[in-house]
C-alpha cells in the first residue's frame, strides 16, 4: 500500500500530532440545530441563533479551559459566528488551539454527503478549519452489525478521509457502535474489533495517509440494558480491541462518550491510560455531552450564571486532561457530573 502524499502531507501529519498532544483533547461542539435545540429545551431556553451563539461563546471564551483542548469540532453555523465583541470564533480558537468543522452528515446505516464534499472541505480550509469529523453509526443486535453495514460504513469513512486529506483537513474517522441493547462487554469487543479491522482495511485501500488521521471510536462497554462493569474492565477490553486493529501509524485515538455520565467517561479514559501495556497512540477524548452537560445546566441561559458555568466547564476540561495522562484523582465526582447522559438511538 502506498499512502497518498499530496501538497498537504506535512501539514496533515503536524496537525494530527498536535491534536493528539498528551494532556489535551477535543471539545465536540458540532451539534446540529435540531440537537442543540433539544439541549436548550432541557433548560427552558428557546432554540434561536442568538442563544446558540451565546452557549458557544460561553464555552470558547472560558478562561484557561482551552489550554486543555487541542481542537474544537464546530457545526457549520458556528464556523462563521462571532463573539458579542465581533471577533470570529475561529480566531478565538486559533489563539489557543486548532479548530475543526463537521464535514459530513449522520446516518443510521451509512453516511451520505459525498457529492460536494471536496468543495466544502476546500471552503472550510479557507475559513480556518484544519480537521473534520465524519460519523458512521452501527448497532449491535442478533445479527448486527451486518457485513453489508460494516462494509458500507468502512468504505464511506475511507472515501471521506481521502477527500479531506486532498483538501488539507485531518480526517477524524468515527465508526460509532451504539450502546443500545442488552449485550455484554465481550460482544461489544468483538463487534468493535470487526468494525475497526474493516475500517483500516478500507483506509489503506483508499491510500489514506494514516499519520495524518485520528480515530474517534466508542469505548468497549456492556449494552445500556446490561449490568455495569468497572472502569478497569472497560479499559482492558477497549485497549485490547484497539491494539488488535489500529495501526501504530495513527497518532491519536479520541474517544466519544456514548451517553456515559461526565464522570464515568472520565474515569474510563483515566483507567485506559493507567493500563500498563504498550499503547502506540495517544488515548484522549472528543466529548460533547460529557464536557457540556453540567455546564449547560449551570448556565440555564442566564447571563448572571456565565461565570459559574465557565468554572464548571474548566473543571471538566481539566479532569479529562488529567485522565489522558492517567492522573485523574476523581475530584469531579458527584452532582451533575454523575448523571447519565444516555439517549436511546442517539442522533446528532
Amino acid at each position: 500500500m502506498s499512502a497518498f502524499v499530496g501538497k498537504y502531507a506535512e501539514e496533515l501529519i503536524k496537525n494530527a500530532q498536535y491534536i493528539a498532544t498528551p494532556g489535551k483533547g477535543i471539545l465536540a461542539a458540532d451539534e446540529s440545530t435540531g440537537t442543540i435545540g433539544k439541549r436548550l429545551a432541557s433548560i427552558n431556553v428557546e432554540n434561536i441563533e442568538s442563544n446558540r451563539q451565546a452557549l458557544r461563546e460561553l464555552l470558547f471564551t472560558s478562561p484557561n479551559a482551552l489550554s486543555y483542548l487541542s481542537g474544537v469540532i464546530l457545526f457549520e453555523e458556528t464556523l462563521y459566528q462571532k463573539t458579542t465583541d465581533g471577533k470570529p470564533f475561529v480566531e478565538v480558537l486559533q489563539e489557543n488551539n486548532g479548530t475543526v468543522e463537521l464535514a459530513g452528515t449522520n446516518g443510521e446505516t451509512t453516511t451520505q454527503g459525498f457529492d460536494s464534499l471536496g468543495a466544502r472541505c476546500a471552503q472550510y480550509y479557507k475559513a480556518g478549519a484544519r480537521f473534520a469529523k465524519w460519523r458512521s453509526v452501527l448497532k449491535i443486535g442478533p445479527t448486527e452489525p451486518s457485513e453489508l453495514s460494516i462494509q458500507q460504513n468502512a468504505q464511506g469513512l475511507a472515501r471521506y478521509a481521502i477527500i479531506c486529506q486532498e483538501n488539507g483537513l485531518v480526517p477524524i474517522v468515527e465508526p460509532e457502535i451504539l450502546t443500545d441493547g442488552d449485550h455484554d462487554i465481550k460482544k461489544c469487543a468483538a463487534a468493535t474489533e470487526i468494525v475497526l479491522a474493516a475500517v483500516y482495511k478500507a483506509l489503506n485501500e483508499q491510500h489514506v495517509l494514516l499519520e495524518g488521521t485520528l480515530l474517534k471510536p466508542n469505548m468497549v462497554t456492556p449494552g445500556s440494558d446490561s449490568p455495569k462493569v468497572t472502569p478497569e474492565v472497560i479499559a482492558e477490553y477497549t485497549v485490547t480491541a484497539l491494539r488488535r486493529t489500529v495501526p501504530a501509524a495513527v497518532p491519536g485515538i479520541v474517544f466519544l462518550s456514548g451517553g456515559q455520565s461526565e464522570e464515568q467517561a472520565t474515569l474510563n479514559l483515566d483507567a485506559m491510560n493507567r493500563l500498563d501495556v504498550l499503547k502506540p497512540w495517544t488515548l484522549s477524548f472528543s466529548f460533547g455531552r460529557a464536557l457540556q452537560s453540567s455546564t449547560l445546566k449551570t448556565w440555564a441561559g442566564k447571563k448572571e450564571n456565565v461565570g459559574k458555568a465557565q468554572e464548571t466547564f474548566l473543571a471538566r476540561c481539566k479532569a479529562n486532561s488529567d485522565a489522558t495522562l492517567g492522573k485523574y484523582s476523581g475530584e469531579g465526582a458527584g452532582g451533575l457530573a454523575s448523571e447519565s447522559l444516555f439517549v436511546k438511538g442517539y442522533k446528532y
